[in-house]
């Protein structure tokens, strides 16, 4: 089983800790959002599993094994940090050349991964006119280029398109349902939430979660229930009766917390009230990442109303 494990794993930099003693594992055959506020140490922790920082204290391992003693890396681990780091003189087509040859990966392999990235009919040109979109997607087919058992992306949805986006999803689906090991940092909430399995949180370098995203938004955003009636008042009434909280908006409609549907519909029709709308409040990741990271946030500003 080739899955990363980050054990005790520590980073210093002079008087400041970027990594604080950071334990987790990263399996395969599922999709992991690793997320965290700017400074939380994710940016060094992968350049730690990818050998490019050493550590103070700990280990980082992909398949059991350090990454600067793996023999062609590429066929084992494909990464994405930075998608500026191609040479602007090269083609897309020659960058990945390059890679292949010193990897001892087919040519004809460069050619497969242009076509899956969509950079097949712009293959030819040199990459400083390549749009950022462009660049994302040559840096993917490169962590791609070797048929790796790992993937670690970074914000591999930077500067793509909404038809890129969508492609981004089902090609980080794919990898996981073909059993790779896949790690994807992010800092959009909406969009992680649409491609992942588990999430590895971090905040100010030490490990804040390690869990299921499901589990992860149940278990720090409260179950809500938006509902509508002709009779407010009598609703009310039978909320309270029955131990419910309500509050209401300018429109009219009432948010009642810790509630299930089914109860309130139930409620609702024991006490003889219409409903015009009865609706659960879908719970977000982006309200259960920002309720775990308030207070790990190290750069941050005044909310708009506060």
């Amino acid at each position: 089983m080739t899955s990363i494990e980050v054990q005790a794993l520590t980073k210093e930099y002079g008087s400041r800790r970027a990594v604080d003693d950071l334990t987790f594992t990263v399996l395969p055959g599922r999709v992991t959002g690793f997320l965290g506020p700017n400074g939380a140490g994710k940016s060094t922790t992968l350049r730690l599993v990818l050998g490019l920082d050493r550590p103070t204290a700990g280990t980082a391992t992909v398949g059991g094994r350090a990454y600067p003693t793996l023999s062609e890396p590429l066929r084992h681990v494909g990464a994405l940090l930075d998608a500026q780091a191609a040479h602007g003189s090269r083609t897309g087509r020659d960058h990945l050349r390059v890679l292949a040859a010193s990897n001892r990966i087919p040519d004809r392999r460069v050619a497969e991964v242009l076509e899956e990235t969509g950079l097949a009919s712009v293959a030819r040109r040199r990459v400083r006119t390549y749009s950022l979109g462009m660049r994302q997607r040559l840096g993917i087919a490169a962590a791609l280029l070797g048929d790796p058992e790992v993937v670690l992306l970074d914000e591999p949805s930077n500067g793509l398109d909404p038809e890129g986006i969508i492609w981004i999803r089902g090609l980080l689906r794919r990898l996981a349902e073909e059993g790779r090991t896949v790690l994807v940092s992010s800092h959009l909430m909406n969009e992680t939430a649409s491609f992942a399995d588990h999430l590895v949180v971090l905040g100010r370098g030490r490990l804040l979660a390690d869990t299921p995203v499901r589990e992860f938004i149940h278990a720090r955003v409260e179950p809500r229930v938006r509902v509508r009636t002709t009779d407010t008042t009598a609703l009310r009434a039978a909320l309270v009766r029955h131990g419910h909280d309500a509050v209401q908006h300018e429109d009219g409609h009432l948010v009642v917390r810790h509630a299930r549907v089914d109860d309130i519909g139930r409620l609702a029709s024991e006490a003889g009230v219409a409903l015009l709308e009865l609706a659960a409040e879908e719970a977000t990741l982006e309200q259960a990442y920002l309720d775990l990271t308030a207070g790990e946030t190290e750069f941050t500003a005044p909310l708009q109303g506060a």
